[in-house]
């Protein structure tokens, strides 16, 4: 039995398109995405929300048809049905009814790699917090390229219809390129940080990593970004933004590393103060010098913290991001851990002991810049 064909303009799918051009070019779209099976409910949705030239690329990244159950993956990879409710809450995705045929061979070859990390000897909540990381971590690289890609691809006087066959048909050909990409990607990631981590004697005989590490902690943040986003266009400040994390990118070297960037300001780790100091006087320094980069400011403290999935949490974590703040336009301040642990090479001078929020005693904090040649303190 034939569908019965969808008359657009009755249905109000036209409305408010008066040039001749855009109007033809909207008809012939929402032909072929009723050709390709859009009911008339999503085309409705899609033209409220503007976003119809997209739906051609929203086929090209559907999942496949739905095959399996909760209940059948369980059975597949001998998971429970709770642990794979789990995993699914950790990925984003919705909770779904165990009994509903709603999962893909996506879904099952996803359960598989949990099962076979799971043999490997991570436990369930190890595995769901990486899950978390990972999908926060994808979520920004997805939002990411959709952003780049999207504006690489327009072209001034675009139709919709010009739009969603170029955007799906670039997309059909790069999303094969995308796995092994990031495969590479992931793996020199964790060399880097393989290269720097440390397993000792004691951690061998106990067969666990301390739940705790002494690290250098620093951050650098754009100096007046609240002002700057109430002054300039909404594009100048996330052009702004990007030229700042460039630049951070660009200093970090092991054993530094950046841990991630928030808006306006980096967060970099690295088991001793001196590369830390060193890498946050180059960016803050160097903003000083430079018309094309924002004025940053840094903040400095070293002390035991909590690693967990790639990021840090206590006191020095904490300090150090109050003392950025503390710190004023193009200068870097630091702890007494970090003054005393390199003392030589530097110019240092006393700021007073300082109470900051969430810190219980007065801390002692001292402003920091490179020595001048000849004269270290």
């Amino acid at each position: 039995m034939s569908r019965v064909a969808i008359d657009f303009e009755a249905e109000g799918l036209l409305d408010g398109i008066e040039d001749e051009r855009a109007r033809a070019a909207r008809i012939e779209l929402l032909r072929a995405l009723e050709r390709d099976g859009f009911s008339l409910e999503e085309l409705r949705q899609a033209t409220a929300e503007g976003r119809l030239a997209l739906l051609p690329v929203e086929r090209v990244l559907a999942a496949e048809q739905p095959r399996y159950t909760q209940v059948e993956l369980a059975e597949l990879t001998g998971l429970d049905v709770d642990f794979l409710a789990e995993a699914r809450r950790a990925l984003g995705e919705p909770a779904i009814d165990p009994d509903a045929r709603l999962l893909t061979e996506d879904d099952l070859e996803l359960s598989q790699g949990a099962a076979a990390l799971l043999a490997a000897g991570l436990d369930r909540e190890q595995f769901l917090d990486l899950t978390r990381v990972m999908s926060k971590a994808m979520g920004t690289v997805a939002a990411g390229f959709v952003s780049t890609f999207g504006e690489a691809m327009l072209r001034p006087g675009d139709t919709e219809l010009d739009v969603g066959l170029r955007y799906a048909e670039t997309l059909r050909n790069l999303v094969p390129l995308a796995a092994p990409t990031l495969s590479h990607m992931l793996n020199l990631r964790m060399r880097d940080v393989i290269r720097s981590a440390a397993v000792g004697e004691a951690e061998l005989r106990s067969g666990h990593l301390p739940g705790a590490q002494r690290v250098a902690v620093g951050f650098v943040d754009i100096v007046g970004f609240t002002r700057l986003g109430e002054e300039i266009p909404p594009e100048d400040l996330g052009e702004l933004v990007r030229k700042f994390e460039r630049s951070v990118e660009e200093a970090t070297e092991s054993p530094v590393r950046l841990v991630k960037t928030i808006g306006d300001a980096a967060m970099l780790v690295a088991p001793t103060p001196k590369p830390v100091l060193d890498t946050v006087l180059d960016l803050v320094e160097g903003s000083r010098d430079s018309d094309q980069l924002p004025l940053l400011r840094g903040g400095l403290a070293s002390g035991e913290a909590l690693q967990r999935v790639g990021d840090y949490y206590g006191h020095p974590v904490n300090l150090a991001s109050r003392l950025t703040s503390f710190a004023r336009r193009g200068s870097v301040v630091a702890s007494k851990d970090v003054h005393d642990a390199v003392p030589e090479g530097y110019a240092w001078s006393f700021a007073g002991n300082r109470r900051f929020k969430g810190v219980a005693e007065e801390v002692p904090v001292y402003r920091v810049r490179p020595a001048e040649p000849g004269n270290s303190s």
